[in-house]
């Protein structure tokens, strides 16, 4: 570390991780009044980055986007890392805090390939890797065929254009960190409900950090942070994994947090549905509702949680 240099912020290589350790660093220099050099991008190539031909579910799960970056901010090569939140794990190490949350962008999914969902042509091959994306398109169109697709933005548009598939979708937020705005079809939130956590960045520090913890603290923004920790409290309540076909869509209104939430089974033709308004700090309703859908799920959705059969 230079003397100049007053952060170190560990980032995935792939251009969106990229374009995520590069906000945060704006952030956090005007935040701090410091210049751009002040904050050094620390790139690590991540597990989940070179394996790209099988499911991630099948491989490891969201473990594989954040190894390498705890292993170096136990190390000390690095002081802070940064996170698309929806990949890391709901379970967390107590040595590691969650310092900050950037203001969330767009939660919604986009459609490439076809218009709207019903437009998609009927019995097309549509590419995903997300059990949630899969599970809900089956669920409105069970005549399509689901294929794996991994990889970053640009690899996922070149596997559509070159005929492995007739649609595919990318999450707003992506598209639009990397300039891409204008691609695809938005598709709306409450009809198509998006992963827990999507379009949230997360800065994580050594939770022995104090000196860190307090200069990541300028930039959290706390509606943000309410709705992805009322996620994440779900999603532990849930037992999700990479395997689990969850979808969420949180907001905050009037100082209240409402929180809609979907389970589904592989195949989509099972779904378990719950809402809830609560205070925005309470996460243990946003576990209560998780059980109660649990509950009531038939068992071909709690086969997929919390090893429930």
């Amino acid at each position: 570390m230079s003397s100049e240099t007053k952060l170190r912020l560990g980032t995935r290589q792939s251009p969106l991780a990229m374009a995520q350790a590069e906000e945060t660093r704006r952030r956090l220099c005007e935040a701090h009044g410091w210049a751009e050099d002040a904050v050094e991008l620390v790139k690590v190539r991540a597990s989940g980055d070179k394996i790209q031909d099988r499911p991630l579910a099948d491989i490891g799960g969201k473990a594989l986007w954040t190894r390498e970056l705890d292993i170096w901010l136990a190390e000390g090569r690095i002081d802070a890392a940064v996170h698309s939140m929806k990949d890391v794990e709901t379970l967390r190490p107590e040595s590691l805090t969650i310092a900050a949350i950037l203001p969330r962008a767009d939660v919604r999914d986009v459609l490439i390939g076809a218009s709207s969902i019903q437009s998609i042509p009927r019995g097309a091959v549509v590419g995903t890797s997300a059990p949630r994306r899969a599970a809900q398109l089956l669920h409105h169109r069970p005549d399509c065929e689901v294929v794996t697709f991994r990889g970053n933005v640009a690899t996922r548009l070149a596997k559509l254009a070159a005929g492995e598939a007739q649609a595919t979708f990318l999450a707003a937020a992506g598209l639009e960190r990397l300039g891409r705005t204008g691609t695809g079809t938005v598709l709306p939130a409450d009809e198509f409900l998006p992963a827990p956590a999507q379009g949230a960045i997360g800065i994580e520090c050594n939770t022995d950090d104090a000196q860190t913890r307090d200069l990541l603290s300028a930039i959290n923004h706390q509606g943000s942070r309410d709705t992805v920790m009322a996620e994440r409290a779900l999603l532990e309540a849930l037992g999700g994994t990479c395997h689990s076909p969850i979808a969420v869509l949180s907001e905050i209104k009037s100082g209240m947090l409402t929180m809609k939430a979907s389970l589904f089974s592989a195949e989509g033709n099972e779904r378990v549905d719950g809402e809830i308004e609560c205070d925005p700090h309470d996460l243990d309703a946003a576990r209560t509702l998780g059980r109660d859908m649990l509950s009531r799920a038939a068992s071909a959705i709690t086969v997929l949680f919390n090893g429930q059969s």
